[in-house]
């Protein structure tokens, strides 16, 4: 057999092992060094296994992943979400689905400091769906929008899918930040659409809430302003070059916690649960990435990204068409397997195609981003409607029925980046020209 056939057979085996029950990582690893020691030596697989294993793991840049899972899970066990919600809805609750609308402004917001899709919508689930059970909403609007809201921080910052693309792809975090920032509201936008078009078709989906006075939403205002001002502080302060996205991560996370320490949200029991949480996403994350690494330099010796490259762009159709294949088997891929795996899986294989074709890789990751959102609430491998489904107790089915008027947004959102690419690449061209 030649190179290429025993990289077809490794890739084949790995999601075969995968869905056996074994996790991802140990797949690639196993798979990677078997194949490297095949084709090349045993020895020089033992090298690899290795200097992979350190490389990633003593890596200064990959401690940015950690840092944002840390900040995020300690805004997620302090409370702050909860007085988003309450922020959003004192100034919109009152009008039909407020409250849905609400969640939406909630977890955009909350999402600036909270890059964890899980995290979110676990969050939301239990802050936002027993207050809309209160006012009588359906079930399928209530637990649709909380699941479907948190996919926002695949794209809005600090998204740690784009942290880990950018590493994969060797392209500025700062920049991708700032390409999801535009179309991730543009998303949350037609989610609040979607949510008002439902009500005014059948307002008992979604009943008005009490209106607060103004005084109320005054005092209010200080609970998003405290987020905003770090979320500025995090993202402004790596757009000046003041510090890396590393310590971008750092400064986030001490504003996080000296915020929760002056307002007292976080006892010890709460800070050690989050540091906890945060090692264990932060392992799993690196976990994959030192297991992509040593299935990519297997790959790498088998040469099917560059013979993919070139067979891909040898195709005798437009672009956009080979484009849209490679987008449905993130799709497909991410349906089967954690939507984070398979882009870290896949990503290195597609991408020297996406450069031969001339695109632009920032606007490729966030295409690929919206592709991983539409993944997370997909079945069924739908992480955000177990999160859901578990926490509220209601039945998969009804929560399904509440996503899918949502994924009409996330499609029509990557349609609008798919024919006007300026969506995602205007805004860092303009604050981060070069």
């Amino acid at each position: 057999m030649n190179e290429v056939t025993i990289g077809i057979i490794g890739l084949l085996v790995v999601l075969v092992l995968f869905l056996t029950g074994i996790e991802l990582a140990f797949a690639m690893i196993l798979i990677g060094f078997l194949g490297f020691g095949y084709l090349i030596s045993w020895g020089a697989a033992f090298n690899l296994l290795a200097k992979d294993f350190y490389d990633v793991l003593n890596s200064y840049g990959f401690t940015v992943i950690p840092l944002f899972v840390l900040m995020g899970q300690v805004a997620f066990n302090s409370g702050i979400a909860k007085r988003l919600f309450d922020t959003s809805y004192k100034f919109i609750g009152h009008i039909p689905g407020g409250l849905a609308m609400a969640t939406v402004a909630g977890a955009t917001a909350f999402k600036s400091i909270c890059g964890s899709s899980p995290a979110t919508a676990a969050t939301f689930a239990s802050v936002a769906v027993p207050e809309m059970d209160r006012y009588g909403y359906d079930k399928r609007l209530s637990t649709g929008i909380v699941a479907t809201v948190g996919t926002l921080g695949i794209l809005l910052p600090p998204s740690v899918t784009l942290i880990i693309y950018g590493i994969i792809t060797d392209q500025s975090i700062g920049r991708l930040f700032l390409a999801g920032i535009f179309p991730g509201l543009l998303i949350a936008l037609f989610f609040v659409g979607i949510i008002y078009g439902w009500c005014k078709i059948n307002p008992a989906v979604g009943p008005k809430g009490e209106r607060s006075t103004w005084g109320q939403r005054i005092r209010a205002i200080p609970e998003v302003m405290w987020v905003i001002l770090i979320f500025f502080l995090v993202i402004g302060g790596i757009l000046q070059g003041i510090f890396t996205p590393t310590e971008a991560g750092s400064v986030g996370t001490f504003l996080v916690l000296l915020l929760t320490f002056i307002r007292r949200d976080l006892n010890i029991k709460g800070y050690i649960k989050s540091v906890v949480e945060s090692i264990r996403t932060a392992c799993m994350v690196l976990l994959l990435i030192a297991g992509s690494t040593v299935l990519g330099h297997f790959i790498a010796v088998t040469k099917i990204p560059m013979i993919t490259a070139d067979w891909i762009v040898g195709l005798q159709m437009p672009s956009w068409i080979i484009l849209f294949f490679i987008a449905m088997i993130y799709l497909i891929g991410g349906s089967f397997i954690d939507d984070l795996a398979f882009m870290i899986l896949a990503t290195p294989i597609f991408y020297p195609a996406i450069i031969k074709l001339g695109y632009n890789p920032m606007w490729f990751g966030i295409l690929i981003g919206i592709t991983v959102m539409i993944g997370v609430v997909v079945p069924p491998m739908a992480i955000c409607v177990f999160v859901v489904k578990q926490i509220t107790k209601t039945p998969f089915g009804v929560v399904y029925a509440g996503v899918y008027p949502f994924l009409i947004s996330l499609v029509v959102g990557g349609i609008l980046v798919f024919i006007f690419p300026g969506l995602a690449t205007w805004l860092p061209g303009w604050l981060m020209p070069g």
